[in-house]
């Protein structure tokens, strides 16, 4: 992948960018193969890693506001503490890249001031754009207090007369100077509050604080091989923890089996009740709000099969070891992070991996995600 950006110094966030693709993958096929070597189990059927493409592939676009009103900035920080543009990153869909100056002439329209980190003024921090696989837009303002919300909603029409395929608009409120994208509150502007993700089986609804992977084909593939996976298992009852907007959950119900998602976010899970709603599932799958470790160590009678989705900490001690001691046969391990995928495996001796691969989420970066089929023997 070329980039211009990346040539003359202005932006180095894609670590690997000078490393052949094929180059990338193998990297982190043996990182990942490593990884689950430390089970010290017998053979896995190791399948060749699910391949992205190398650019356009970011549906997501977390955009650092900089510079002033009549010139915004839309991209990262740079070393003094200023903005710099990034608004033609080749690594977003083509949607948001098309968004993006719309969305810096708004800015001007509507006069909100970008904020300065080094003298700590100004009111907008960052502009959050997602796409969905249809081409439509979720836009979030992140500000530091409601002063300009009435200039953002007055401006509004205008801006989705430039943009058509804008669904969602939010602002998000964000008060404290710290390394923190995003606030608690959210409010939403336009009638419609979720963002469809149609991904052929199932079609997720995205609120504006609810998580979904960044690469929509890879996050695709991801939930086409647990259906795969576990198709000839004897599953009749699934635990998803760490379920999101329920995509491993809602992709394995079916007739005869019941799936339970549990997430902390109550917007992940809204979301994941409105999808299930809108699918005729909502007999075969149930969503709490909770954390995944208590429910787990709580709930009583484990289920056939476990699916785990951890943030990049992994599991943790007490849920790998409740994982080990609690009978499950089956775990389906999905990790972002192989180090903490490791030491998890360290804790669950009893589950062996049987089926792995990688799935090449992150392009250009040294992330990636590893899925593994655990069994009790």
């Amino acid at each position: 992948m070329q980039c211009g950006y990346y040539d003359s110094g202005r932006c180095r966030s894609c670590t690997l960018i000078e490393t052949p693709y094929a180059e990338q993958l193998a990297g982190k096929d043996a990182r990942a193969r490593a990884a689950v070597a430390t089970a010290g189990s017998g053979a896995v059927d190791w399948l060749e890693p699910v391949t992205s493409t190398e650019s356009g592939f970011r549906n997501r676009a977390k955009m650092v506001v900089g510079g002033t009103v009549a010139a915004p900035t839309l991209g990262i920080l740079g070393p003094d503490g200023t903005g710099v543009d990034l608004r033609w990153c080749g690594l977003h869909e083509e949607p948001i890249v098309t968004a993006l100056g719309p969305l810096a002439s708004f800015i001007t329209t509507a006069g909100l001031t970008p904020y300065e980190v080094p003298s700590r003024r100004g009111e907008l921090k960052y502009l959050l754009v997602t796409a969905s696989p249809a081409g439509e837009l979720m836009v979030r303002f992140v500000l530091r207090s409601t002063e300009a919300l009435p200039r953002i909603r007055k401006h509004l029409p205008a801006l989705q007369a430039a943009l058509p395929h804008l669904v969602v608009a939010s602002v998000n409120l964000q008060p404290a100077h710290a390394a923190v994208i995003e606030g608690d509150r959210e409010i939403v502007l336009t009638e419609t509050e979720t963002l469809p993700f149609d991904l052929g089986d199932v079609v997720l609804h995205l609120r504006p604080q609810s998580f979904f992977q960044t690469n929509t084909a890879i996050a695709t593939a991801l939930y086409q091989r647990a259906q795969d996976w576990i198709h000839d298992l004897r599953v009749r009852t699934v635990w998803d923890l760490y379920c999101g907007v329920g995509g491993f959950a809602l992709h394995l119900a079916d007739s005869g089996r019941t799936v339970t998602g549990v997430e902390i976010s109550d917007q992940a899970i809204a979301s994941a009740q409105r999808s299930a709603t809108d699918a005729g599932l909502s007999d075969q799958v149930s969503f709490a709000v909770g954390d995944s470790t208590n429910f787990a160590t709580r709930a009583g009678e484990p289920p056939h099969l476990v699916v785990v989705n951890p943030p990049r900490r992994g599991l943790g001690t007490e849920l790998a070891s409740w994982l080990e001691n609690s009978g499950v046969r089956h775990v389906l391990y999905s990790s972002c992070h192989v180090d903490s995928l490791a030491k998890d495996l360290t804790v669950m001796g009893s589950l062996h991996p049987v089926r792995a691969q990688v799935l090449d989420m992150f392009p250009q970066s040294g992330h990636f995600e590893t899925l593994v089929l655990l069994r009790r023997d």
